[in-house]
């Protein structure tokens, strides 16, 4: 009976565990949060937090459930590379989300604003909802509960990689980085709560073995990067703002998207423009003042002068604001000592180092649901500074009378940072860049300004309006547009009106796309140009370059300064045209049209595009063409002889000339450096594309590809004729050639070239040994690169020439 009743428990036990299984045990109820809390540091605001000084974590109450706010993100203290691009106080992404929870499981959500029902119809609503994905950026278990409040540690987020530096740094070769918790905290310093919005901040340290060198310039161990991330909780703006809509001739960033709600006759894309929020006290008053002016505020750590400067620059913007009917509604302030400067509350003005020159950015945080603009945030570059300084240093000998600067040297930087502090303001108002300002006698503070340096009759260099002073006139059209109070209007009828006064006044906008060099065709569009036509302002500049460089020497360089720095005054100088080039290079196969749209008055102008004359296109050509002289190309021999190699403590960086020549000065491959440029110019595939495209449409009237190449490698050979006997020219002009020459089997090799533009280089290729004259070693190169060329040899390649030392940025801009 013993060994059945054994049998019979051991038989049992597996029910017994069954049972269990299906009735487990309670969990413990979760503490409530005043007894989870106790001897903490209570910190009441937007969302109650509390500081667990053993711990070390970060509390947080929620008690708000499904309801939305913004979560914006940012980096505090950065890197300090230009190139790497993570900067002390950098915007990253602002989000709409949300706290749910499903028992004591919390989940931060961020919602998909990309993807909307405007309905009132709650079910319309779902449907899109729940068509595309939402994100879930952290989880975390409840500590402790009292009612339908929960706690939770939120130290997890605040250690989480947000601002995606470990990827900024795969992307650009630096290195794999991951965060390391164990050398990691929060930055209580910077961790702080208000009635809107509760911020915090950790100190992360991004442990990896770093592959690229700009990392290296920048930390002190490499290996453990720690900089600074900061987030930010804000209560989402009320249902007050009025959006107000895009139109692409407005000068706005434009805020969209796509809205399933639409009517099928309606675009499914929405546009509106970003803005801040302004009212007028009394909008039926022709001027009033706001109900609450847009203050910015200027870093605290910037310098004098350079602080008046960018003050002065910034406060531009109040003009514009005067002009849509405000009274004082545009502020510009320094930060108060107890403000921190990313709290959201604050429209800021930063200023920020970097161990290489590099852009400034406005960037803005925006409210994803509407593109209210709720904190403006400028970025400023503080080497501008130094290198509008050193503009001017290269055309004033400003050190003639001791060791004291010409005071017009630091006269001209500072009003170019007049210049960039309006300019980088006016993105975080939500304008856009405008490249066409400066045919309408500089119009804009949203163009790149080049300096205006100008030779006068009696060979004086004047530099008093090098850069312009005050708003212009496309800006106080654009400040109009986007923040006149019209709710006492037909706003759509009133807007309409605004944009056709603008062009009335003959006020011309073009944007990025439009701008640069390669991918855009219209000529009154450029990066760093002056005046109402390209063209001309490139022989000027040609006139001023040379007379600049024949004066170049020694009364330019501050005393007390190894001879070899002026090499680095003289580049600046050598390619003061480059931008201009690239200005003029656009009449080629270049197209004149606008941003109209169409019109409900069918007897309005028909808007067209159309391609530009053929004198033009020659005209620039030949501007072009006179910049690959000999003459042009050369340096001064008592300059060179001026310029001995870098001393001990001083070493080449990208802001010099590359040389064959190592050590020593090589005017050779200045030379060659100068006239790729211009080739890289003249010589763009979808360039030439456009050419067949426009000798096509007109019949024959505007020159095709290959009489446009025959014209170059005629200009070619003819100043390789003229050089003839000239040693330091001949060298400059066969150097030219060559270059065309590689451009020429460049495009022969370039799968996408257009079949008709590759036949005429094809052509031009057959006929290279019979334009170049003599049968010289130069000659040889040639026939021997094209021999190789059209063998298909293994050894075939097409020689590059050095890039130029570093230019853009020589003003700074907004990237978005």
């Amino acid at each position: 009976m013993k060994s059945q009743r054994l049998i019979f428990t051991i038989l049992l036990l597996p029910c017994f565990a069954i049972l269990l299984a299906s009735n487990p045990t309670p969990p413990d109820p979760l503490p409530t949060i005043a007894k989870y809390t106790e001897n903490m540091d209570e910190r009441p605001g937007f969302f109650t937090t509390y500081w667990d000084e053993q711990g070390g974590r970060i509390l947080m109450e929620i008690s708000q459930w499904e309801e939305d706010f913004l979560y914006v993100n940012s980096l505090t203290a950065g890197l300090g590379s230009n190139d790497i691009g993570l900067d002390r106080n950098q915007l990253g992404d602002n989000r709409v989300v949300r706290f749910e929870h499903s028992g004591p499981r919390v989940l931060l959500v961020e919602r998909n604003m990309s993807y909307r029902a405007v309905s009132d119809n709650e079910a319309e609503r779902l449907a899109v909802q729940e068509a595309f994905a939402e994100s879930v950026l952290y989880g975390t278990k409840a500590l402790a509960a009292t009612d339908s409040t929960l706690l939770i540690d939120l130290t997890g987020l605040l250690f989480q990689d947000m601002h995606g530096v470990s990827q900024r740094l795969k992307s650009r070769g630096q290195g794999i980085y991951k965060v390391d918790p164990k050398r990691s905290a929060v930055y209580l310093d910077r961790t702080r709560n208000f009635p809107d919005n509760s911020e915090f901040e950790a100190r992360l340290t991004f442990a990896g073995t770093p592959s690229g060198s700009e990392v290296r310039s920048v930390s002190p161990t490499p290996e453990s990067i720690s900089l600074r991330q900061h987030h930010s909780f804000v209560r989402l703006p009320d249902d007050d703002y009025q959006a107000r809509k895009f139109d692409p001739r407005c000068g706005y960033f434009s805020f969209s998207f796509s809205d399933y709600a639409q009517p099928i006759d309606q675009p499914l894309q929405q546009r509106y423009i970003t803005r801040h929020r302004l009212e007028k006290s009394d909008p039926e008053a022709e001027r009033s003042t706001a109900v609450e002016p847009i203050v910015y505020y200027l870093d605290p750590g910037t310098p004098e002068p350079v602080r008046t400067a960018l003050l002065e620059g910034a406060r531009w913007w109040n003009e514009a604001f005067e002009a849509a009917g405000y009274i004082n509604a545009f502020q510009v302030k320094m930060l108060p000592p107890d403000a921190d400067p990313m709290d959201v509350r604050y429209n800021l003005i930063n200023w920020v180092h970097r161990s290489t020159r590099g852009w400034s950015y406005g960037s803005s945080v925006i409210d994803p649901r509407t593109g209210e603009i709720i904190k403006g945030h400028v970025l400023l570059g503080s080497l501008r500074v130094r290198q509008d300084f050193l503009l001017a240093q290269g055309v004033i000998e400003g050190y003639a009378s001791g060791e004291q600067a010409d005071p017009r040297l630091l006269e001209m930087a500072l009003a170019r940072l007049r210049q960039l502090s309006a300019h980088e303001v006016g993105h975080t108002l939500g304008l856009a860049h405008n490249f066409a300002a400066s045919v309408n006698g500089r119009a804009s503070v949203m163009d790149y300004p080049h300096p205006f340096i100008q030779l006068l009759a009696d060979e004086r260099i004047q530099l008093e309006d090098a850069y312009d002073i005050g708003i212009g006139a496309w800006d106080k059209r654009t400040i109009l547009y986007g923040y006149s109070d019209l709710r006492e209007q037909d706003e759509d009828r009133a807007l309409s009106q605004i944009l056709d006064e603008s062009e009335a006044m003959g006020l011309h906008y073009l944007t990025d796309q439009d701008a640069r060099p390669f991918g855009s065709a219209h000529p009154l569009a450029h990066l760093w140009d002056n005046g109402e036509s390209a063209i001309l302002e490139l022989n000027r500049l040609g006139h001023l370059r040379r007379t600049t460089l024949n004066r170049l020497g020694l009364n330019n360089l501050a005393p007390g300064h190894p001879l070899a720095e002026l090499e680095r005054i003289l580049a600046p100088v050598y390619f003061m045209h480059r931008y201009q080039i690239e200005a003029a290079s656009k009449f080629i196969g270049g197209y004149n049209y606008d941003y109209s749209v169409r019109s409900v008055n069918t007897d309005s102008r028909n808007p067209s595009i159309s391609p530009i004359s053929l004198q033009l296109q020659e005209d620039a050509t030949q501007a072009l063409l006179n910049t690959l002289s000999p003459e042009y190309l050369s340096i001064p021999q008592s300059l060179i002889n001026q310029l001995p190699p870098q001393p001990p403590g001083y070493f080449r960086d990208r802001e010099l000339f590359r040389f064959y020549t190592g050590a020593t000065f090589d005017p050779l491959a200045a030379a060659e450096t100068a006239a790729d440029a211009v080739f890289r110019m003249l010589m763009n595939h979808e360039r030439l594309a456009r050419l067949e495209v426009q000798h096509a449409a007109s019949g024959g009237s505007i020159w095709d590809s290959g009489t446009y190449l025959s014209a170059i490698q005629n200009q070619m050979t003819d100043y390789l004729q003229i050089a003839e006997g000239n040693p330091q020219y001949s060298s400059i002009a066969e150097l030219a050639f060559f270059r065309f020459f590689q451009h020429l089997l460049s495009l022969a090799s370039n799968d996408n070239l257009q079949p008709r533009v590759k036949a005429e280089v094809l052509n031009q290729l057959e006929l290279i040994n019979q334009a170049l004259p003599g049968d010289g070693s130069f000659q040889l190169l040639i026939s021997e690169s094209l021999r190789k060329f059209k063998a298909g040899t293994a050894d075939f390649e097409i020689m590059t020439a050095f890039s130029p030392p570093d230019g853009s940025p020589i003003g700074c801009s907004g990237l978005h």
